[in-house]
């Protein structure tokens, strides 16, 4: 008997139980219990009593136990003080006063919601309903309080609390989501970061092209080396590319014009990482048009200066390949030139500092899931919350 109720303290969690029945079907386990009886202390006059008054039995949810619904059947003693003549109910360690679930089955939920899965698929694992879910979710919070020595900044598109554009602030050298901002318009960051009295710990701040980062990046950090991502700068150049592609494909027969939709990434992969067979395919694509052969031409010569092994060899491949583009017809690539020469102070930083927004687009694709596996989000506080809960 001492080794049964042992496993059973062990399995519910509750110590001092006692079982008296196991009810099981194909979808549900009820163990029913009892507490031992044990001193009371009146919450009135402080007296300690015994006296048991009546019993309810209360019905409430467990965690799932070998794959299936749990719940925990037992009765309640209310107590009476033999001096005050006051009742109340024995305390309940495993769950709170009022709840109809466990403390248990409250953190699995907490738990649970760490993964990208939707709130209606761990509603239906924990077996309670997405308003019970989101009730218990609404007590999670997350905020930071110290600014780190390197600070990430870029936006996705989470489509929440009425904005298209969120803003995620991330710690790329200790692998950290710091927060989710509303939106990525100045007023919103600046609102933000003023209140912050270390800003001067961050010493590189990493971001896109968007010109609200870098105005607040210029007043609120101006200890920090303002770095515009590689990714960022280099999809300048492949949507120039990609413009001359759909500009020239349009010019042919179906067919073909179908094939280098299909195709395209032999065009947008690097030349150096394309295999024989696919190297000949991409030269037989190019030559069907001199235009498209020289943007392709234009966004080889740009890895050169992506490759470049230090600053000064950057500088020169920069200006190198901004002459190349003056001597090639293509228009395409002349807005691409401005903005490059526009942002190219902190375009350069890129090859001194040694941290990008790597993490914080690997970052951007899990959110993707998580807000595809949700169908859409509406509440921007519950949203920001879950993000850093399963990015925490």
């Amino acid at each position: 008997m001492l080794y049964e109720n042992n496993y059973i303290e062990k399995l519910t969690g509750i110590k001092g139980v006692i079982l008296k029945n196991i009810e099981e079907n194909n979808t549900s386990i009820t163990l029913s219990f009892k507490l031992e009886v044990k001193d009371h202390k009146c919450p009135c006059c402080g007296n300690i009593t015994r006296k048991v008054h009546d019993y309810r039995t209360q019905i409430i949810k467990e965690a799932p136990m070998f794959g299936k619904h749990t719940y925990f059947k037992f009765r309640k003693r209310r107590y009476v003080c033999n001096i005050c003549n006051k009742r109340f109910y024995e305390d309940v360690s495993f769950a709170p006063r009022y709840h109809r679930m466990t403390s248990r089955l409250v953190g699995l939920i907490v738990e649970k919601m760490r993964s990208t899965h939707s709130m209606s698929s761990i509603a239906d694992e924990c077996n309670v309903s997405v308003h019970t879910i989101t009730r218990v979710f609404n007590y999670v919070n997350y905020s930071f309080e110290h600014m780190p020595s390197v600070l990430s900044i870029d936006e996705f598109k989470g489509n929440a609390g009425n904005r298209k554009y969120q803003c995620i602030i991330t710690d790329p050298k200790n692998k950290k989501v710091l927060d989710i901002l509303e939106g990525r318009e100045q007023h919103i960051l600046t609102d933000y970061f003023k209140d912050f009295k270390d800003r001067k710990n961050v010493k590189y701040f990493v971001m896109d092209m968007w010109k609200p980062y870098k105005e607040v990046a210029e007043t609120y950090f101006k200890n920090s080396t303002i770095v515009i991502d590689k990714y960022h700068f280099i999809r300048q150049v492949i949507w120039a590319f990609e413009k001359v592609r759909k500009s020239e494909q349009k010019k042919f027969a179906s067919v073909r014009r179908k094939y280098f939709k299909r195709s395209r990434f032999l065009l947008l992969k690097r030349m150096k990482n394309l295999n024989e067979e696919q190297l000949q395919a991409a030269e037989v694509m190019l030559k069907t048009s001199p235009k498209l052969n020289d943007a392709y031409m234009l966004k080889e010569k740009f890895y050169e200066f992506v490759d470049s092994p230090d600053l000064e060899s950057a500088k020169r491949n920069l200006k190198a390949w901004c002459l190349f583009v003056g001597t090639c017809n293509v228009p395409e690539f002349d807005e691409c030139v401005k903005t490059i020469n526009n942002w190219e102070k902190y375009i350069l930083n890129s090859f001194t500092c040694p941290y990008t927004n790597g993490y914080t687009e690997g970052v951007n694709n899990k959110i993707k899931v998580l807000k595809r596996n949700a169908y859409g989000v509406r509440n921007f506080e519950r949203f920001r919350n879950r993000i850093l809960h399963v990015m925490g």
